[in-house]
């Protein structure tokens, strides 16, 4: 925080001479004085979340158990109101240490659920992928030497909700919606784990994705001063009318559009504008957007607008997007109606790139990291 304070200092030697001309002259007064200037305060990233409780559950949970399993270190939480599952289950995530300063959080995918349709992984298995981003050995993973923090998906509600629901009216809870204690307990782990990273990549797919939109303050409450790369892999945000709206609803998860955000969700019921307003707290975040033109698990399963419909909107949101962030925003847009890259395509080509290297491009800083599209 810079701080800007004009402060008057009196030497003996100059409150003397100044005592000396004021007598001299018989009724003079020492000039008067300006008081200090205010400090000048830069404005906190999410304050208004902040405010309205998104970080409310930090440091309140911690792990029942955190036990070394190879290259990796499991941390499972136990059974209660904290961080669980969609279905009671414990929930658990893990990390691993790398070799490299930087730190990359991932956020695992898994469908969801709710009253209109439930389709999602309901247990958090230990253990680490090793596909793509997440794969150690590959020379083509940019984040390969980065440690690694990866987060599984079992809560319904995309890494949002606050609430458990009884849908029968029995007296027993059916569904845990704790995707915002899952995220809290693991953020404050992976703080304890790498408490000074030199960069950050925030990133998932799928469900993970759209969870990157909550875990962000959560990431920069807790490391304010950390650039972070976003990469949000087939999450990006395109729905129909009322739909982020209900679903926010029944998940308790309002508290992370901010009540002064009228735009953030779109009549249409995109979130770009809620993407835009990330980009404008946080200027040290970049974010790079990952879709195919017509991604059939969210297109046609989740939001139900088919696959025209869904292509037509995402190229449009995309474009605001950049335009409002050229510098900060870029997208990679595939053909096609295959769901997610990270893990799964990692090495599919949009303009002659393959993904992973519009992954590295972005974080080496190179000029070639542009928006792509076939």
């Amino acid at each position: 925080m810079a701080w800007s304070i004009r402060a008057v200092i009196f030497t003996p030697v100059l409150a003397v001479a100044l005592s000396a001309c004021s007598g001299s002259s018989g009724s003079g007064s020492a000039p008067p004085v300006d008081p200090p200037a205010p400090p000048i305060v830069e404005a906190t990233p999410f304050e208004a979340l902040y405010a309205q409780g998104v970080d409310q559950y930090l440091g309140e949970f911690t792990p029942m158990l955190s036990e070394a399993s190879g290259d990796i270190v499991q941390h499972t939480f136990g059974a209660g109101e904290g961080p669980r599952c969609l279905l009671g289950d414990d929930y658990t995530m893990a990390t691993r240490e790398g070799s490299r300063s930087e730190l990359m959080i991932f956020l695992e995918g898994g469908g969801a659920c709710n009253s209109l349709l439930c389709q999602a992984t309901p247990v958090a298995l230990p253990g680490m992928p090793r596909f793509g981003i997440l794969n150690p050995e590959a020379n083509s993973n940019p984040a390969r030497n980065f440690n690694v923090a990866y987060l599984p998906y079992c809560d319904g509600s995309v890494f949002s909700g606050d609430t458990a629901i009884d849908t029968d009216d029995d007296g027993v809870v059916d569904r845990y919606h704790h995707g915002l204690k899952n995220l809290s307990a693991s953020i404050d782990v992976i703080v304890s784990t790498f408490p000074a990273p030199n960069r950050i990549l925030l990133t998932g797919n799928s469900a993970g994705g759209f969870g990157t939109d909550y875990m962000l303050p959560l990431v920069r409450k807790l490391y304010p001063d950390t650039p972070i790369d976003l990469i949000n892999d087939s999450g990006v945000g395109i729905s129909r009318p009322g739909y982020v709206d209900f679903v926010s609803s029944e998940w308790n998860a309002t508290r992370f559009i901010p009540d002064d955000c009228s735009d953030c969700v779109s009549e249409a019921g995109h979130t770009t504008g809620y993407h835009i307003y990330q980009l404008n707290e946080d200027p040290n975040l970049r974010m790079g957007f990952m879709s195919t033109k017509q991604d059939s698990v969210i297109a046609d399963v989740f939001v139900g607008i088919g696959g025209e419909a869904f292509e037509a909107a995402l190229l449009t949101e995309m474009k605001a997007l950049s335009a409002a962030h050229p510098e900060r925003f870029k997208s990679f847009i595939a053909d096609g109606t295959s769901h997610t890259f990270l893990q799964a395509q990692f090495s599919r080509e949009v303009e002659g790139i393959p993904a992973y290297q519009w992954v590295a491009d972005m974080l080496s800083g190179s000029a070639d990291w542009r928006s792509l599209s076939d």
